[in-house]
């Protein structure tokens, strides 16, 4: 009824006297007809060149088009020119700390992929050299995660079993490292970032979360010194092998070491959490139980006494694995299958982490860039003993507290692990399981995100039922049940792609302005005459606003607002104050959407810009209002009708109208 009563208002505000005294009805005006190609062309440009790259080309030189072009495939070379010493001791205390802590971490994960733990050091070496060169996100710190780990051991060993293969099993794990980058580096050159978008907020937060159980479970194998283990992922049989194991299978010296030090582990995640300026406690905490557990268990030698210990790590740094990929043969099917998964995976873990961190310090990450640098360093690192690499979440959340200013953290990180390859390995020999066990699941505990779950809840019971889903099927059967869970929707999606890719990943956005003699305002493309408000910006969206758009939407409106300030800045007039969103055609909101509009919030702020919104539906004020994002913008910004918005926000062009 509110929008029926709404449109009613239009109407009547639209029958104006004019001078003559007769009334004055403005007629639908009809947007001038585009040339089928021409049409087709601004389709294509919105689908894959949404966030227009070749923006900064135009009216330059050749040779300033050619810096401009090398700086597009290696942003270092246009950040590095600014770098200065104020930067690097950021970046230096940033690199140590964050070096501290993926070092046991790295060790500890390398089991997690049924691999020897030079391997995970290895990971973090060599990818985050090319990723500080080739990346654009200042804060991401990159190396081997848990879920991609896990979802890579998984997958492996049902090809080749890795005791007893241990040779093949390994290099088809650098053949299907070395298909993730062809598949991550091939997705950025084709600009199809937006297929990342399909992986709902909702599904990530039930996979990420199961994932994390599933890999803690694994871990009491070394946390109960366990020696006969299950190589299924399921709860089920997690727990039936730990239970079978419990009269004469575990080891109480073993247990006593993992419960210690996960307790002083999760202690220092509780300090630094509490204090954000102790976030140093709960980064160098691993490390810390990694050396006192080593020189407890070599002074005691309770290696002797069932203590299962890390016993050999290769020294020196990463050897070549050129030769050892799969390029003929049965395996390389194979490993081209298990590449694609993880990359995808890897992939979407990182585009996630670096929005999240480029929002908080508001500029924008470039998806297809971040995907040709995953896709080069997962490549180069295949060739280099590597497994696949992606943006760690706890590492990158350490490094921006730290106070990292650019990617060169990673570079110190990696000139950290390069001396522990060449001369600290050795040392490692008495580390004991049972603390990889613990480091491992203190790190997943954060991947378990409740409140997201709840708010969900709160917002989308579908997008509820799609997050349990991709959670009890990670739990319950294995990880790739979760996983096809999780991206569940791509299925449906693939039904009618071609119309959900132009409807729905890139709904139509128009700018508004007032048409004369009324207090209407359209589209400024179909009614020319329309004029801008002074100080202010009003945009509609002309869809729902959900997980496979959301961002696109963001990213749209932020940068219709660039060009018009660009404009403004030129003609020496006002900036602009305020945004308007006019959301009549938005029928509804998902999680990611709300995340959106919470982001685009923020990055207003920081612009001292006011987001307004006019005339939400019932549906989408409902889960403002749930989510609390209508309390973030405030009650007072939120109006019937883009005229009173407008009214609020520029009273004295209501005067004069």
């Amino acid at each position: 009824m509110a929008s029926v009563h709404s449109s009613n208002k239009d109407l009547d505000t639209e029958k104006m006297d004019d001078s003559q005294g007769g009334t004055y009805i403005h007629k639908v005006g009809v947007p001038p007809k585009q040339k089928l190609f021409k049409e087709f062309m601004n389709t294509v440009k919105e689908t894959f060149f949404s966030d227009d790259p070749l923006r900064s080309f135009k009216h330059q030189s050749k040779s300033r088009k050619l810096i401009l072009g090398m700086q597009a495939v290696f942003p270092i070379l246009e950040w590095g020119r600014n770098y200065n010493l104020v930067n690097f001791r950021g970046d230096l205390i940033a690199g140590l700390t964050i070096a501290s802590l993926c070092i046991p971490q790295d060790i500890g994960y390398s089991k997690l992929a049924n691999l020897a733990p030079q391997y995970g050091l290895y990971s973090s070496f060599v990818p985050p050299l090319i990723y500080a060169v080739m990346g654009s996100s200042r804060d991401i710190a990159i190396g081997p995660v848990a879920v991609v780990s896990l979802l890579l051991g998984t997958l492996l060993q049902n090809e080749i079993d890795p005791t007893t293969n241990p040779e093949d099993y390994l290099r088809l794990a650098f053949t299907a490292t070395f298909f993730a980058g062809i598949t991550q580096a091939t997705l950025g050159i084709l600009r199809m970032g937006f297929l990342i978008d399909f992986l709902s907020h909702a599904a990530i937060v039930g996979f990420m979360g199961g994932a994390a159980i599933t890999i803690a479970l694994q871990q009491l194998k070394g946390f109960l010194g366990i020696k006969k283990f299950t190589k299924k992922t399921d709860i089920i049989s997690v727990m039936n092998s730990v239970f079978s194991s419990a009269q004469n299978g575990w080891n109480w010296q073993t247990i006593v070491i993992g419960a210690s030090f996960l307790t002083f582990l999760i202690v220092c995640k509780y300090i630094g959490k509490k204090n954000k300026k102790f976030f140093w406690v709960p980064a160098i905490a691993p490390l810390i139980s990694v050396v006192l557990s080593t020189f407890f268990v070599y002074i005691t030698r309770a290696d002797k006494q069932g203590v299962e210990i890390v016993r050999h790590i290769e020294k020196g740094i990463n050897p070549s694995s050129v030769k050892q990929i799969f390029f003929t043969g049965d395996y390389v099917a194979k490993g081209f299958k298990i590449g694609i998964v993880a990359g995808m995976i890897a992939l979407t873990e990182a585009i996630a982490i670096g929005r999240t961190f480029a929002a908080m310090k508001d500029y924008q990450i470039d998806g297809n860039k971040e995907m040709v640098a995953m896709g080069t360093m997962n490549i180069i690192g295949s060739f280099t003993s590597c497994y696949v690499a992606t943006g760690s979440f706890s590492r990158s959340a350490v490094n921006y507290m730290a106070g990292c200013q650019s990617a060169v953290s990673n570079i110190i990180m990696s000139i950290v692990v390069f001396l522990t390859l060449q001369f600290i390995t050795p040392l490692f020999k008495y580390t004991p399981n049972a603390i990889l066990a613990a480091i491992i699941i203190s790190a997943v505990i954060n991947l378990i995100d409740f409140q997201a779950a709840i708010l969900i809840w709160k917002i989308d019971k579908f997008d509820f039922v799609a997050c349990m889903g991709a959670f009890f099927g990670v739990i319950f059967a294995s990880v790739e049940i979760g996983l096809l869970i999780a991206v569940y929707k791509i299925i449906f999606v693939t039904i009618s792609f071609a119309k959900i890719l132009l409807q729905v990943t890139r709904p139509r956005t128009a700018l508004l302005g007032k048409i004369p003699c009324t207090t209407v305002y359209r589209n400024i493309q179909q009614y020319p005459e329309a004029t801008k408000v002074p100080g202010v910006m009003i945009v509609r969206v002309d869809s729902a606003i959900y997980f496979s758009n959301s961002n696109y939407i963001k990213e749209r409106i932020l940068r219709w607002l660039a060009d018009e300030e660009e404009q403004l800045k030129a003609a020496y007039l006002p900036n602009i104050q305020f945004l308007i969103v006019e959301m009549s055609p938005v029928t509804d909101i998902d999680t990611s959407g709300i995340h959106a509009l919470e982001e685009l919030h923020k990055s207003l702020q920081k612009r001292d810009i006011q987001l307004v919104l006019a005339n939400p539906g019932p549906v989408v004020i409902n889960k403002l209002h749930a989510s609390h994002v209508a309390n973030l913008i405030g009650e007072d910004r939120i109006f019937l009708t883009v005229a009173e918005a407008v009214s609020s926000c520029s009273p004295t062009l209501v005067e004069e109208a």
